[in-house]
């Protein structure tokens, strides 16, 4: 396995909550998960650092990155600009698969799964963008979402029901692309990714000065 391979491997299991936001990454035991021997681990460990995904700090190891409100702020202004572009400009979205997207959202809502709901909602970000029809900004979009469930996992720690609020505003989207109103739902998601962002950062600022 190349290294390109292996922090393509590494960026999935981060996606998929394998690993915590702080959590030491041992080359040893991560070598042999992938395996992989520990020179080409070293090379996809820079590959993610470049990336924002983890940090090397010096005599200590890997970690992976604690978001921070700034990142949070970051992220978000990118995913507010590039998703709703996709669905303005973007091939025609498959509503179909939207609509079946948030209906496993809303029956795992009720299910009480709240990993499922989390997934879909991750899926049905992920389509969005798939409808630019560039693969380049499909991959870019994986490694955004491969920051954005560190930004998540450390959330759900303080509200573990989190995404369950997002499941009917993905649900307003999908209504706006089934209606043919592009721009109404390039409006909906944009307020919908600005807004999470500030409840996210709201999060995060208090648990700051509650540890203090």
């Amino acid at each position: 396995m190349r290294a390109d391979a292996a922090a393509t491997r590494l960026r999935r299991e981060i996606s998929a909550g394998d690993f915590a936001p702080g959590e030491k990454l041992n080359e040893v035991a991560v070598a042999a998960r992938l395996g992989v021997s520990r020179n080409t681990l070293r090379e996809a460990y820079a590959m993610l650092a470049a990336e924002g995904v983890v940090e090397r700090i010096p005599y200590r190891g890997v970690f992976l990155v604690t978001p921070t409100p700034a990142d949070v702020d970051d992220l978000y202004r990118v995913r507010a600009t590039v998703e709703p572009a996709c669905l303005l400009w973007g091939d025609d979205p498959d509503t179909a698969e939207l609509q079946g997207i948030v209906a496993e959202a809303r029956e795992s809502l009720e299910a009480g799964d709240l990993a499922a709901v989390a997934a879909c909602n991750q899926r049905f970000h992920r389509r969005i963008v798939a409808t630019s029809g560039a693969p380049s900004l499909a991959e870019f979009s994986d490694r955004m979402l491969a920051r954005m469930r560190l930004v998540f996992l450390l959330v759900t720690r303080f509200e573990p029901d989190f995404h369950a609020d997002y499941v009917e505003q993905n649900a307003r989207v999908t209504e706006l692309v089934a209606a043919g109103d592009r721009e109404g739902a390039a409006a909906a998601l944009r307020e919908s990714l600005l807004a999470t962002a500030q409840r996210i950062i709201a999060i995060l600022e208090s648990a700051e000065s509650t540890e203090k």
